[in-house]
């Protein structure tokens, strides 16, 4: 079975910085695309970046400039390194990610069970 698990996930205050993860566990042939969304209270989730496997990125304007999305593919391992962190960034951070098991397979696309952050003074 293949799951992905998050963490890094805390209280900061305004200004800091905070560095999330994202571990692949399972059978595992290849990944595509790893994203990083949110879920803040009473919002919907939103994109907050994504990176394929040849580390093409793309972030959400509210992000730019403050978040690098990055991965290690040899360890299925992606990464959010978030800084300038904003009382607004707070949310539940999930992962996702596009996952072939196995060559002969198809496709799955999975989800993590978040991480919360927690931005305030």
């Amino acid at each position: 079975q293949v799951r992905l698990v998050e963490s890094g996930g805390g209280l900061v205050q305004p200004g800091g910085s905070l560095r999330l993860s994202c571990a692949a566990s399972g059978t595992i042939f290849s990944i595509t695309v790893m994203g990083w969304y949110r879920q803040a209270p009473g919002k919907q989730r939103e994109l907050v970046a994504t990176i394929t496997g040849g580390g093409r990125t793309n972030y959400a304007d509210s992000v730019k400039g403050r978040f690098t999305i990055s991965r290690d593919n040899a360890q299925n391992t992606g990464y959010l390194q978030m800084n300038s962190l904003k009382t607004e960034d707070t949310a539940v951070y999930h992962c996702n990610a596009v996952i072939f098991p196995r060559p002969d397979m198809g496709s799955l696309e999975l989800w993590g069970q978040g991480t919360l952050v927690t931005v305030s003074q």
